[in-house]
C-alpha cells in the first residue's frame, strides 16, 4: 500500500500549479516546483553563481509515521545549469509542519532564474527505520575491517 501525504496549502500559494506528481509511471521521484508569492511571480528569484536561497513551494506536509520525504535535485538542472540542493538529499522528517522550501544552490558559471512553476526538485518519500545505539568494548570483525575512503579500490 502506498504511503499518503497530506498537504496543506500556505494561503499565499498558486493552487493552480497543482500538487506534486510523479511524471512518468515510473519515477521514482515527485516533482515539486517553486510557488513564488505574488508579488515575485513576474520577475522570479535569481540564483547568482555560488549563492544559496530557499525557494518556497507553497506547501506543508504531513507525512506518515515511519517515512521522510528526500529532497534531491533535478539531473537536467544540475547537468545544464549546474543548480542542485547542497544538502541533498534533504530530509523532511514525518514531525516537520512548516513551510516546504528546497535549498538551492547555483554552482554554475552563469545567474539562473527561477521562474515562478519551474520544477525545480524531486521528492522521493521513503521508509525509515530507526536504530537503538548500544556501547560495547569491541566490535565484530570482517574482511574490510577500519579500511575507509578509498580503501576499496581505486578512487
Amino acid at each position: 500500500m502506498r504511503p499518503v501525504l497530506r498537504v496543506l496549502w500556505e494561503d499565499w500559494a498558486d493552487r493552480a500549479l497543482g500538487l506534486p506528481r510523479y511524471e512518468t509511471a515510473g519515477a521514482a521521484g515527485a516533482d515539486l516546483r517553486a510557488n513564488l508569492p505574488e508579488t515575485q511571480r513576474g520577475a522570479g528569484l535569481e540564483l547568482a553563481p555560488m549563492q544559496r536561497m530557499v525557494v518556497p513551494t507553497g506547501l506543508r506536509l504531513e507525512i506518515p509515521e515511519g517515512f521522510e520525504a528526500q529532497i534531491r535535485p533535478r539531473s537536467g538542472l544540475a547537468l545544464k545549469h549546474g543548480l542542485t540542493v547542497p544538502n541533498t538529499p534533504g530530509t523532511i522528517d514525518s514531525d516537520y509542519r512548516g513551510p516546504l522550501g528546497v535549498l538551492l544552490i547555483n554552482l554554475g558559471t552563469e545567474p539562473y532564474r527561477v521562474a515562478h512553476g519551474d520544477r525545480i526538485a524531486q521528492m522521493v518519500v521513503a521508509p525509515v527505520v530507526q536504530a537503538d545505539f548500544l556501547t560495547v568494548e569491541d566490535l565484530g570483525q570482517t574482511a574490510r575491517g577500519a579500511g575507509g575512503f578509498g580503501s576499496t579500490g581505486k578512487g
